[in-house]
């Protein structure tokens, strides 16, 4: 059974629905295997400046941070819409879009990851 959970952003609010709870209460499920933290992080965009700007900023957090991921830009529109995605750019991590609408600084990111993390 998948989660729903609403992120507060300046009076919007965006739906995340979060990884599947897998047997053991701590663990997650990502692309299709149990994992602990953060397996995946994704930047869906049309290529135009914004989208590129927040693929740039994602890959500096993740830099930062020290995370074990690479992350991917997708341009392909029938990818995009498969996230339900309607506004971009749109940050998905862990298969499940977490942002969207706007670019996110790197320390937003950061933080953003932080919380999706534990």
């Amino acid at each position: 059974m998948s989660f729903l959970h609403v992120v507060r952003k300046k009076a919007k609010t965006v739906p995340v629905r979060r990884c599947r709870e897998a047997a053991a209460p701590a663990a997650k499920e990502c692309c299709g295997s149990p994992v602990d933290g953060i397996c995946c992080v994704k930047v869906l965009g049309a290529g135009c400046k914004s989208c590129r700007e927040q693929y740039e900023n994602a890959k500096a957090a993740v830099q930062s941070m020290g995370l074990p991921v690479e992350v991917e830009y997708i341009t392909d529109m029938e990818q995009v819409m498969a996230y339900g995605v309607m506004r971009m750019p749109a940050i998905v991590v862990n298969e499940q879009v977490v942002s969207m609408g706007r670019v996110l600084k790197t320390a937003e990111v950061e933080q953003l990851l932080h919380r999706l993390e534990h």
